[in-house]
């Protein structure tokens, strides 16, 4: 269960950095919007034919780096694992909620390309800068 800071930045407007691993074992980084649900999740969106999703697929361990808006030295890493991902109505409407989130808008306004999917990030281990916050 992510409590204090991780839950406050990604439960906030502060962009994240996804990590992925590529096939050939590099490291493959996306800025993204997160979210997290009651229980601890971090809640990612892409679309299904994305490198980031493939590779997630392909080894679920990730890490997900939030950084607070304005102040790029609050932060919290979030090591995890995949979990679970979930297509369909309920990705869309998760896009949709992050859309409002961040831009202030009801409907997600970018073409979907593929189909959306939400991952769903459980913590594996969790660092807060400053330390202990």
């Amino acid at each position: 269960m992510l409590d204090g800071k991780p839950r406050t930045l990604a439960s906030g407007k502060h962009f994240a950095v996804l990590s992925t691993l590529n096939k050939d074992g590099s490291i493959q980084s996306h800025p993204m919007w997160c979210g997290i649900d009651d229980e601890g999740h971090i809640l990612i969106n892409t679309e299904v034919h994305r490198a980031k999703f493939k590779n997630m697929q392909r080894n679920p361990t990730v890490t997900v780096l939030i950084q607070e808006t304005g102040n790029p030295w609050s932060w919290s890493e979030v090591r995890g694992k995949v979990v679970e991902t979930v297509t369909g109505d309920v990705a869309r409407d998760h896009i949709d909620s992050l859309a409002k989130k961040y831009l202030g808008v009801d409907d997600y306004p970018n073409p979907i390309q593929s189909e959306r999917v939400m991952v769903k990030i459980a913590p594996d281990r969790v660092i807060s800068n400053p330390p202990g916050s």
